[in-house]
């Protein structure tokens, strides 16, 4: 049997709290570490972290990308520190991780920036009209102002991964991989991706997968697999 490995962070990306601890329920002890996005927040998605973490001991990623003046960010956090999370996101920008910092302060809480979202590639940023330049040299660059800023880690694509890990800033800070698709999966909305084993070769320390698992016939024996091949082994096809 493949043993949980925290690297591997599950999507929860259904409908309700219900469906999340089914799935989580059928995962079991393949997974140790769930994240928990806005999507969800209508859904129960505070309750569902409350029962999985304080009930059943896994890690919780809240992906809720927050961005706000200062105080607004700072009160947000402060009141999210006390569900004993893990990882909280929100956006890269100085101003916003300094609050999130703030706001965290006193717990084991972790601040996660985003640097460019794994669903964009450069003509969603020029309708967005962020300034011209290739992707990994913003994401880069983005990511080390967070760092500067306080941040305990980035989400970035995998593809970035490694120039991130280059920054001197970097040291002792977490690269956290979206974007990521074991072999053969469908890649659904994201355009920049890698596979879990490649993620982390390339200096990610947790990889988040979602649909791969919560829409596969067995979720635990594809969560298994992609822990196998993130340890270097070569799991049976499942036919």
């Amino acid at each position: 049997m493949t043993h949980a490995d925290d690297r591997l962070i599950v999507a929860l990306d259904v409908p309700n709290a219900l469906d999340g601890l089914n799935l989580a329920e059928r995962l079991g002890d393949a997974v140790s570490f769930y994240k928990i996005g806005l999507g969800m927040l209508t859904g129960g998605g505070m309750g569902l972290a409350a029962e999985l973490k304080d009930e059943q001991g896994k890690r919780i990623f809240m992906d809720l990308k927050l961005f706000d003046i200062g105080a607004t960010v700072e009160a947000a956090v402060r009141g999210l520190a006390q569900y004993n999370l893990d990882f909280l996101t929100v956006h890269g920008d100085p101003h916003v991780v300094r609050a999130a910092r703030e706001g965290a302060s006193g717990s084991d809480l972790k601040i996660l920036a985003v640097t460019v979202l794994t669903s964009l590639d450069r003509d969603d940023l020029d309708a967005a009209q962020i300034r011209a330049g290739n992707i990994p040299d913003l994401v880069q660059e983005r990511a080390g102002r967070a760092f500067d800023a306080g941040a305990h880690g980035v989400i970035a694509s995998p593809l970035e991964a490694s120039l991130i890990r280059a920054l001197p800033e970097a040291e002792g800070r977490l690269i956290v991989t979206p974007g990521v698709r074991p072999a053969g999966a469908d890649l659904g909305d994201q355009k920049r991706v890698m596979t879990p084993a490649e993620a982390i070769a390339a200096g990610a320390d947790h990889v988040v997968v979602g649909r791969p698992i919560y829409r596969a016939g067995d979720p635990k024996t594809a969560a298994e697999a992609i822990v196998a091949e993130m340890q270097g082994q070569t799991p049976n096809r499942i036919h």
